[in-house]
């Protein structure tokens, strides 16, 4: 894993202009002219930004399908980030993020390049779905290849064209339809360096986990790019306080790398909690579901989180939290079978101060005045 200390890697702090820190990316921007930015046969000028179309493949229709990217060169020398969203297509709160990110001011004299890219998988956004047409997983068909299915010609795209020219990623995702994710990071446990960078996201608990094959992370971490997986909300719905929280921690993470101004954006007021260990309560029989607790709350071992009964009424058996921690998930489907995820609970040290914090955590969302939608519309 390559170093991510951004002073070590990037050059000094800059002088009187508010910067953190600042520096080169890889190879291209070490001498003091900033050169063109290159992609997709495209050149997008320091000081500019520009919406470049990477085809990807035509529809049976004839229909053609990109990948899209805003690119956002600064004019002063800074790293490459990517940010994405939807390389599950159903998953639109991180589509919504970066359309945010790319309205805020916080962007002006930007250092550095921003590849945004809200939309990955274009096929499954259309079709209001998580996957491809092929009912294939994105996210499990990293690194790709470019003669392969169409997710891994699509995973091969995206490694090359966005995630090789970038020198740290932040990717968007949501819960699956049906069920919501409280905020959340997620990095890999063999990962200190990049536990900066969680913690300077400011999202009310880092949870660390394991790679699986095939995902975005894993191949990233191949190439030695680093990444930030952002978790919040629900499938194919808007959560303002999951978007406020992803909207300024991106901005948090631009602000440590060196690329906008300490000036712009707000440090956590709060430190997010951290857990290494998480489990999902399941239904114990099938039936209708009545939950009485919500993702953000700490629940203790033997609590009553819900209920499962029969359409009659006739039995009515009780769901207990195994153990103490907070709830970084849930299902809101009202009808479930015998074994169905219900509660995601992390595992939270230290537990006597955890409700306020998430309190105060949410009040802080719902009031940052940088997020403000008359500043971001």
């Amino acid at each position: 894993m390559k170093k991510i200390t951004v002073r070590a890697k990037f050059g000094p702090k800059a002088k009187d202009d508010g910067m953190s820190e600042t520096g080169s990316t890889k190879g291209s921007r070490k001498s003091s002219k900033i050169p063109d930015f290159e992609i997709g046969g495209k050149k997008v000028s320091p000081g500019t930004r520009q919406i470049v179309d990477i085809p990807i493949s035509l529809l049976s229709n004839h229909t053609p399908v990109n990948l899209t990217v805003n690119v956002v060169n600064g004019k002063r020398p800074g790293p490459v980030l990517f940010v994405s969203g939807a390389v599950h297509g159903d998953e639109i709160v991180g589509v919504e993020v970066i359309r945010r990110v790319l309205k805020s001011p916080a962007l002006r004299g930007m250092r550095g390049t921003l590849l945004a890219v809200p939309v990955v998988n274009a096929f499954g956004f259309l079709n209001h779905t998580r996957y491809l047409p092929d009912r294939r997983d994105l996210n499990r068909c990293f690194p790709g290849h470019a003669r392969g299915s169409l997710a891994a010609q699509l995973a091969h795209l995206f490694l090359t064209e966005i995630v090789e020219r970038s020198d740290f990623g932040i990717d968007l995702h949501s819960a699956a339809v049906n069920r919501v994710n409280l905020p959340q990071i997620r990095v890999n446990e063999d990962d200190p360096e990049i536990m900066e960078y969680a913690e300077a996201f400011g999202a009310p608990i880092i949870l660390t986990s394991p790679l699986r094959e095939g995902s975005l992370r894993q191949a990233a971490r191949e190439i030695d790019v680093p990444i930030l997986l952002f978790e919040a909300g629900e499938g194919l719905r808007f959560d303002e306080m999951s978007i406020r929280a992803g909207v300024s921690g991106v901005l948090r993470v631009m602000r440590k790398l060196g690329m906008i101004s300490q000036r712009t954006v707000r440090e956590p007021r709060l430190p997010s909690f951290r857990s290494s260990n998480s489990h999902w309560l399941r239904a114990p029989v099938g039936g209708l579901l009545r939950t009485f607790k919500l993702a953000g709350e700490f629940v203790y071992a033997g609590d009553v989180v819900a209920a499962v009964a029969d359409p009659f009424g006739q039995t009515d058996e009780e769901v207990l939290a195994r153990d103490d921690g907070l709830i970084i998930g849930r299902t809101n489907h009202p009808i479930v079978n015998q074994g169905d995820a219900l509660f995601h609970i992390a595992s939270i040290k230290r537990h006597s101060e955890v409700q306020e914090r998430m309190d105060a955590i949410e009040i802080h969302l719902q009031s940052d005045p940088l997020l403000d939608e008359d500043e971001i519309i």
